[in-house]
């Protein structure tokens, strides 16, 4: 198995005497965990910028936190962030890509549609089409598999950074194949090139390859966390801590005063109900280092990930979401604050891309039905899918 930049880097004659921009984070690496940067300048490959994603070229922001870098820490190259003060910035300016010739793009992605990298993808390709500058993607396998496809699409009024193209919230696509999508089907008119990655097959999950694992964000330290992170990110629209700045975010939730075996139970009985498969849950205690309650004891529950492929991701979210809910009415709450530089549309609908399942939560409303209501979506986007595969 090879990456894309692996591939690219066994001849870069195409890139001799061209004006490179590259967007990167720390998961561009070979399998000798060296980096993209290192490796491009050892080849010669004349490196004029670098354009920093959410969390940064070295990922050490947090997630919705500013990146402010005007210049790599470990390089020295000049930096254009991507992730800066309001929704104008995930865009690069055009002034920032005018003097190049052509993008590299090379960031590990999850596959789930609100993890933003992608996004950022298509913003670049956006701004580099009308100027005529060549996006080269070294693309990388999409670890959680590129078979399982889950969930909507984003409906018209409710598009965000975490929901900027209208593509299903597991999507099963390598960032190579979204290129090939955003261009078929998002009006996004720009020169792109995809170096392919070598011996990826889509059945194939990360730790089936044998690329190192890096985790692609601060708060995405497994690839288990991965898996259940088209779900279990929809905690991030509510009241409730995620578990950020613990060992297991996106896995451990709850907040101060909440029951945990009453949640547990909540839980177990609505996977029953709802046919969720493939997780166990735990009562939990744990103590966030970041953001909401941060610093304050809370209690919840675990999610345990016993079956990966048997996990329906985005069910699992609205299962979780719905135990919270009948447990402890009073304690849950959907998120009020600006989520992504939108203020006048609830995090959760950004996230879910409609009210849809909002409002059939109030409602007391079947999962199922919620998911057999979307599955119209989910079919129009494995047709148009169908034709950007490149594995």
């Amino acid at each position: 198995m090879r990456s894309g930049l692996e591939v690219l880097l066994d001849d870069v004659r195409s890139l001799a005497g061209l004006r490179v921009g590259l967007v990167c984070n720390h998961t561009a690496v070979d399998r000798g965990l060296r980096h993209a940067i290192d490796l491009l300048q050892a080849a010669g490959v004349r490196l004029v910028r670098l354009f920093a994603p959410e969390h940064g070229v070295r990922a050490t922001a947090q997630d919705m936190e500013y990146v402010g870098e005007q210049r790599d820490p470990v390089s020295g190259l000049p930096v254009m962030s991507l992730y800066g003060h309001d929704a104008a910035s995930l865009h690069p300016p055009a002034a920032a890509l005018a003097d190049l010739d052509v993008v590299l793009f090379d960031i590990q992605d999850i596959g789930a549609r609100y993890y933003t990298y992608q996004a950022t993808l298509g913003f670049v390709m956006q701004v580099a089409g009308p100027l005529g500058v060549r996006v080269v993607v070294l693309d990388r396998p999409n670890p959680i598999g590129g078979e399982a496809v889950e969930g909507n699409l984003v409906n018209p009024g409710f598009e965000s950074f975490v929901g900027a193209f209208p593509i299903a919230v597991r999507h099963g696509m390598t960032v190579g194949e979204l290129a090939r999508f955003f261009q078929r089907f998002c009006g996004v008119q720009a020169e792109v090139d995809i170096v392919r990655c070598e011996g990826w097959q889509r059945h194939q999950w990360f730790d089936e390859t044998d690329l190192p694992w890096v985790y692609p964000s601060p708060n995405m330290p497994t690839l288990e966390t991965a898996t259940i992170y088209p779900g279990m990110c929809l905690v991030e629209a509510t009241t409730l801590s995620e578990g950020r700045g613990t060992t297991r975010p996106f896995h451990l939730f709850g907040a101060p005063g909440l029951d945990p075996q009453r949640l547990v139970a909540e839980a177990t009985a609505g996977a029953a109900r709802a046919g969720l498969q493939g997780v166990r849950f735990r009562p939990a205690a744990f103590n966030p280092g970041f953001q909401k309650h941060a610093g304050k004891g809370c209690t919840g529950l675990e999610v345990h990930l016993t079956d990966r492929r048997a996990m329906h991701g985005l069910l699992l979210g609205m299962v979780t979401l719905e135990a919270a809910w009948r447990a402890d009415p009073e304690r849950f709450g959907w998120r009020a604050e600006p989520y992504e530089f939108i203020a006048d549309v609830p995090a959760i609908d950004l996230l879910t891309g409609s009210p849809e399942y909002r409002e059939a939560l109030a409602a007391g409303g079947a999962l199922p039905d919620v998911l057999a209501a979307w599955e119209p979506q989910r079919q129009e986007f494995l047709a148009r899918r169908a034709e950007c595969l490149l594995y």
